[in-house]
């Protein structure tokens, strides 16, 4: 099975930047994904990029977001610039495989003065 492990959350003051690693267990994962939750509401997407590096994002967090991915590293990566209270949410890492989903377990990113 593979696993999704990310990391890089934290407590983050308005107009601060994070930036959150997602690590796969295997190699050869095609397009990955971040989604976020935030309480009370459904996931939603944030950014996703294919194999061939081609990235697309939600209206929310263009212009402030950049997914990037190290396939020597089964890694992808969310820099979070200019962050504002309303990104707050735990953020899981998705990639599409075997004709399902994984997911990550989370990880949290508060944005508050």
């Amino acid at each position: 099975q593979v696993q999704l492990v990310e990391s890089g959350g934290g407590l983050v003051r308005p107009g601060g930047s994070l930036r959150l690693s997602c690590v796969a267990s295997e190699s050869g994962l095609k397009a990955m994904a971040w989604y976020r939750q935030a309480p009370g509401n459904q996931r939603d997407y944030v950014a996703i990029i294919s194999r061939s590096g081609a990235t697309r994002y939600a209206d929310s967090v263009k212009g402030r977001f950049t997914i990037s991915r190290d396939d020597a590293k089964n890694s992808v990566y969310l820099q979070m610039n200019s962050l504002k209270p309303e990104d707050t949410a735990v953020y899981y890492c998705n990639a599409p495989y075997m004709g399902g989903n994984l997911w990550g377990q989370g990880t949290q990113v508060t944005v508050s003065s």
